[in-house]
């Protein structure tokens, strides 16, 4: 399938080619791949129990109605959203060799996955905001962090994400594919896709696009992350009693945990690009997007005291109800 061509006669300045599918390559040549299919489809089922039980636990339990838990509960639902837009497609395509996609279904796989990839990242820069203001301002940190302030934070994450993503689709949508249409990658990967029209189209924008996009998904929010556990660091120095700084430190472990495990594989994969194998490049960006979505639950709870506390008592909730058959 690597010959897979659009007919180059089709060119025409006035005309844009749009093939009716593409072909999915994903890894090539690696031997007992499907052990990896079934060890993603084991983790996608443990990212999904793990999750809805974080966002159960947040809706049941009126201690963690605090506005914190806005964005651990929005970070739940995009790694489930996440994990669901790829995973089982990925399984499909792969498993059952489906790795043609049409034209329109790979648009929107690609805006999907993007867009909660993206937001993924929103979520982890406001709850590294959420922790800058705990510890550098706590006496103010109930004005300034509120449910309202954390609802516009979200939304305005949300919203910024869909039209950052719409607009990376629609360049794709003026591109002519008159050459290859075989995708080197998992799933519609957006810089995959557009360099396949590159002898066709002017791909320019897309390019632009593209390194716009990765600075504001990866590299400021990385920026604003460090620079706010720079000030935090300064602020620990200043609490005199060992017990409050300690204390202090806990409530930012699980967070930096998280940051590590989201953005250190995708930046050094971005920045390692031109020397990694196509396929090491691909397993570890599959692994990047599915990991943090089964980590991030287990972390919060293993991590987080508060959240602890109100996983058992949802667990022994569910336990006094469970009916008893004699």
């Amino acid at each position: 399938m690597s010959s897979l061509t659009s007919d180059p006669n089709q060119t025409d300045i006035n005309t844009i080619i749009r093939p009716p599918y593409f072909f999915i390559s994903g890894f090539i040549d690696i031997p007992y791949m499907k052990y990896y299919y079934f060890f993603l489809c084991f983790v996608y089922i443990i990212s999904l129990v793990g999750n809805t039980f974080v966002m159960t636990g947040i809706y049941v339990d009126r201690n963690l109605h605090s506005p914190k838990y806005i964005a651990v509960f929005n970070l739940a639902f995009t790694d489930v959203c996440e994990s669901t837009a790829l995973v089982p497609k990925l399984l499909d395509m792969f498993l059952f060799s489906r790795q043609l996609i049409s034209y329109d279904q790979c648009l929107t796989s690609l805006f999907f996955v993007f867009l909660f990839i993206t937001m993924q990242s929103f979520n982890l820069t406001i709850l590294s905001y959420d922790r800058l203001v705990a510890i550098c301002c706590p006496l103010r940190y109930h004005m300034m962090v509120t449910h309202r302030s954390m609802l516009q934070l979200t939304g305005a994450a949300w919203t910024f994400a869909v039209l950052m993503l719409l607009i990376s689709v629609c360049l794709i949508t003026r591109l002519s594919f008159c050459r290859s249409l075989v995708i080197n990658s998992y799933f519609c990967d957006h810089g995959p896709l557009f360099r396949l029209a590159a002898p066709c189209s002017d791909v320019v924008p897309n390019i632009v696009m593209s390194q716009i996009n990765t600075c504001i998904v990866l590299y400021l929010p990385m920026i604003f992350i460090i620079s706010s556990y720079i000030c935090i660091t300064h602020a620990l120095f200043t609490i005199t009693l060992p017990q409050d700084r300690l204390r202090a430190i806990k409530t930012c472990t699980s967070h930096l945990i998280l940051v590590a495990i989201f953005y250190l594989p995708v930046i050094l994969t971005y920045v390692l690009h031109p020397i990694i194998p196509t396929n090491a490049r691909i397993i570890n960006l599959s692994l990047t997007s599915v990991l943090p979505p089964m980590l991030n639950p287990i972390i919060y709870v293993l991590k987080t005291e508060e959240f602890k506390v109100s996983a058992k008592k949802l667990l022994r909730r569910g336990a006094l109800t469970t009916p008893v058959y004699i």
